[in-house]
């Protein structure tokens, strides 16, 4: 304390304000006043700082003990953007070990060039440990090993009351054990501080020896996952209910609409069910309710449940589904029928029985017909014995081929189209269009 308070004096007094070197004088005094009259504890005298900040105010490549990064290297600005920093002495050292101006030159263009003085021309081999730094060159090999940061500052630390703040650089691929043994070697040669850093630890570095690192060109890929949307209906919203019969067994499909009349959810009703099969029922439409309202389409979902075959399946009431697989086959064939355009439910081999698309009316038949009190009126004189005939609205014509598969959709059996098989049924084919 009595040397810092020496050199406070000894300063001159024409370098520094009146007022700022009487403080500084003012402030020696009381500490080595104090320290006499209660003595120092943790007093630290000399320390060494770090480079960093102060060594780019000062234009020095180094200060201290602290080797340089590299003789390139790249600073990240906080404001944005990137600062290219050439180290000053190579020059000074080339000429300072004997090498001409020609040489010198041509291996600083190498050094601009490639980040290295690692293949530089006229540079002599024995020569090259005088330019090793911190960190491996990106397009080098050679550096200080992090033992030799450490028996540098056991070096200096003699000379020094404090801490030596000064980063041990370790390359990426270090280990834990060489970390732990980084502090030990440290503890035994009597350091007092000991800071570790291993290159590429961090998300982000302010100093870096490419420009990748620094404003990272090589980046990891990353996936990106697009989340869906749910598009909920309003409060208030239109919907159709339908009555259905499967084989005796009915039920209701209550279907809520958009404002643009597409389907947003349903709602399954099972009039004989039991408690188990209605909240099995109750919980898929809940299912496909939000399948609808996260966006996927009502023809991949008619396409993934139609045509499922299990029980209870049979005639239906509906002329337009006049038999059903299973309540599934039976739910999403009706959904088509209702709310597909027919280019879909052509793909998906479902056609409606009137022809006509969704949300329009069949044409209605104008024609005057008589009453049936009316026709018995006018038939009673004749006596005429009618052969009864049955009208079939799609007829259909069942041909005997026992070479004929299963469809894979659907599961009924197929009938010969020329060289290929079509179902009558869903109207797959087996591979003709």
């Amino acid at each position: 304390i009595g040397k810092h308070r020496e050199a406070a004096y000894r300063i001159p007094d024409d370098h520094v304000e009146a007022q700022l070197i009487t403080a500084a004088r003012r402030a020696w005094d009381e500490a080595h006043e104090l320290g006499a009259m209660h003595g120092y504890r943790n007093g630290q005298a000399t320390v060494l700082a770090p480079t960093g900040t102060i060594g780019f105010l000062m234009d020095c490549d180094t200060t201290g003990v602290e080797p340089d990064i590299a003789l390139v290297k790249y600073k990240k600005l906080v404001g944005g953007g990137m600062l290219k920093i050439v180290n000053q002495t190579v020059p000074l050292a080339l000429r300072r070990m004997g090498y001409g101006e020609s040489a010198v030159n041509d291996i600083v263009a190498h050094i601009d060039a490639n980040d290295t003085i690692e293949a530089a021309p006229h540079l002599r081999e024995e020569d090259l440990a005088v330019f090793d730094c911190a960190f491996k060159p990106a397009n080098g090999s050679r550096s200080i090993a992090w033992q030799g940061h450490v028996r540098m500052m056991s070096a200096v630390q003699p000379f020094l009351s404090g801490a030596i703040s000064k980063t041990v650089n370790m390359p990426a691929d270090s280990t834990v054990d060489d970390v732990e043994q980084a502090y030990l070697d440290g503890w035994k040669m009597g350091l007092k501080a000991l800071a570790i850093y291993r290159d590429g630890s961090k998300r982000s570095q302010p100093m870096a020896t490419t420009i990748e690192k620094t404003t990272g060109a090589r980046m990891q890929q990353v996936q990106i996952v697009e989340r869906p949307l749910r598009r909920r209906l309003p409060a208030e919203r239109q919907a159709v209910t339908h009555k259905f019969e499967i084989a005796g067994h009915e039920g209701y499909i209550t279907v809520g609409l958009y404002e643009d009349g597409s389907p947003g959810e349903i709602f399954l009703k099972m009039a004989k069910e039991g408690s188990t099969i209605s909240g099995l029922m109750d919980s898929f439409a809940t299912a496909i309710s939000m399948a609808l309202q996260y966006g996927v389409p009502l023809k991949a979902l008619t396409d993934k449940f139609s045509h499922a075959r299990f029980e209870p399946s049979g005639f239906t009431g509906n002329p337009e589904i006049p038999i059903a697989k299973s309540i599934m086959d039976y739910i999403f064939r009706w959904l088509a029928s209702r709310f597909l355009p027919w280019e879909d439910r052509d793909a998906l081999g479902i056609v409606r029985r009137d022809g006509t698309e969704p949300g329009e009316q069949p044409a209605v038949d104008t024609r005057v017909v008589p009453t049936a009190g009316a026709v018995r009126a006018a038939a009673a004189p004749q006596i005429k014995q009618d052969i009864p005939t049955v009208s079939r609205t799609a007829p259909t014509a069942f041909l005997n081929q026992e070479d004929a598969p299963s469809c894979s959709d659907c599961g009924s059996l197929m009938v010969r189209s020329g060289a290929c098989y079509k179902c009558l049924n869903c109207g797959a084919t087996s591979g003709c269009s």
